[in-house]
């Protein structure tokens, strides 16, 4: 079962009131985790509680390579892509990409992290997003990953890393590290 957050206009339409809504808090049935957010747990992760103040923004790079069990690394901050003409998120927690409009959404799925649902690119999304970023990323994090990235090729869909190689800005160099070091 997924646990849900809430904002203050769902816990309206969910109870009724305010004087309702303070009755479920009081009872410990539902928790206040920030401004204009709540949920029926006390505690929620971190990475959760983000995902969800920011829907429109997408787990990438090493929070998805950690998620993924990519690297041991924990990151330390949460990376989420947005679309080039998102607003910046204002938290200090969080390492924003912005991404080109068209280039956005591709690759996008959801996954169960620790019973709630958050948004992260795909495996095969990654690699791209990876090969893009090799040059900004420590040497022995890239090979760490690039070796996982070897150790499961047969279980990627190859047409679909193709597909978002052709698609990607710097297509031609993606392309080439993608033959290069990967397939």
């Amino acid at each position: 079962m997924t646990a849900t957050m809430m904002t203050r206009t769902d816990c309206l339409r969910e109870y009724g009131s305010d004087y309702f809504v303070r009755r479920k808090m009081a009872a410990g049935e539902l928790y206040r985790l920030g401004r204009n957010i709540y949920a029926e747990k006390k505690y929620v992760p971190e990475l959760a509680l983000l995902a969800y103040k920011y829907p429109n923004a997408v787990v990438t790079m090493h929070t998805a390579f950690y998620l993924y069990g990519m690297t041991d690394v924990i990151p330390d901050y949460y990376d989420f892509a947005t679309d080039r003409d998102a607003p910046k998120i204002p938290d200090n927690r969080v390492h924003q990409y912005f991404q080109p409009g068209k280039f956005f959404n591709i690759g996008v799925t959801q996954m169960d992290y620790k019973g709630y649902q958050i948004s992260i690119y795909n495996r095969e999304r990654m690699l791209i997003e990876l090969l893009r970023y090799k040059t900004k990323l420590p040497f022995d994090y890239y090979k760490e990953i690039i070796r996982y990235y070897r150790k499961i090729t047969p279980e990627l869909d190859i047409q679909m890393v193709q597909d978002y190689a052709f698609s990607s800005p710097k297509s031609n160099k993606v392309f080439e590290t993608l033959q290069l070091e990967v397939l």
